[in-house]
């Protein structure tokens, strides 16, 4: 068991070249309809984008922690502030890396990490969500691979949503924490979250804003193919004690 999901959190945090033309979608969404300034992309060294993460201060990410885990902070750049993974925006690099302690290579526990960027950027952070229970309306942002099978297709450059929603953890058939972690539904059994959107938002509407609840950790499956079930996702609320503690000034 722990080998198979260390291969599977490595297939959601990397994005895997195709041939053939990818539908729109995260797998089975579409492309933002507003301006999310919270959202970022995160890059490799060499510019390869590889997950995604929440901005919550001109100088704090939170992503998923096995998109940071062992990497130095000059292995990872951010572009925050564009819908498009590939131009816009500010394009800043990481002064630390903080991740949970409770994260191994052995586990999915504490599947969060914290970026502090070098330099403050002018995007708009977003708050987090103080409850998320199931039946929560969600929704879910990233810039993974648009179809369900490994190497099936190819990315987009355009930021993705997708509605859903929180359900009851026992539909996520793997390794499950209900305390820290949020079960979000593939609707209509075939849309959800894929390689490459490790870390992304989940987000949940309050009047005119938007506020955080989680970042996408894993399939809640164990299965390779993406959206075949829920997805499992680290809850930001369970983890705001943590955040606010490495965050502070």
């Amino acid at each position: 068991m722990p080998r198979r999901l260390l291969v599977l959190l490595a297939l959601l945090s990397v994005l895997v070249p195709g041939t053939a033309t990818a539908a729109p979608g995260i797998v089975g969404g579409g492309n933002a309809d507003q301006p999310y300034p919270f959202a970022v992309s995160l890059h490799s060294s060499t510019g390869k984008l590889f997950c995604a993460g929440a901005l919550l201060a001109p100088t704090w990410v939170v992503t998923a922690a096995h998109c940071a885990f062992g990497k130095p902070p000059s292995a990872i750049t951010v572009r925050a502030g564009t819908n498009e993974a590939g131009e816009g925006g500010e394009v800043v690099q990481l002064a630390d890396i903080v991740v949970n302690p409770a994260f191994n290579t052995e586990s999915p526990a504490g599947d969060i990490a914290l970026l502090r960027l070098a330099t403050p950027v002018k995007a708009a952070p977003i708050g987090l969500a103080a409850a998320a229970a199931p039946g929560t309306a969600t929704r879910i942002l990233g810039w993974g691979q648009t179809c369900p099978k490994v190497g099936c297709g190819g990315i987009p450059s355009t930021l993705q949503q997708l509605d859903t929603h929180i359900v009851e953890g026992a539909k996520c058939t793997s390794v499950f924490d209900g305390t820290a972690e949020l079960c979000t539904d593939n609707p209509g059994g075939k849309a959800g979250a894929c390689f490459g959107d490790s870390g992304g938002p989940e987000i949940v509407q309050d009047g005119d804003h938007w506020l955080l609840v989680g970042v996408t950790s894993r399939p809640g499956n164990n299965d390779p193919e993406c959206a075949t079930a829920p997805s499992i996702y680290t809850s930001v609320v369970a983890y705001a004690p943590w955040i606010a503690e490495k965050t502070k000034a």
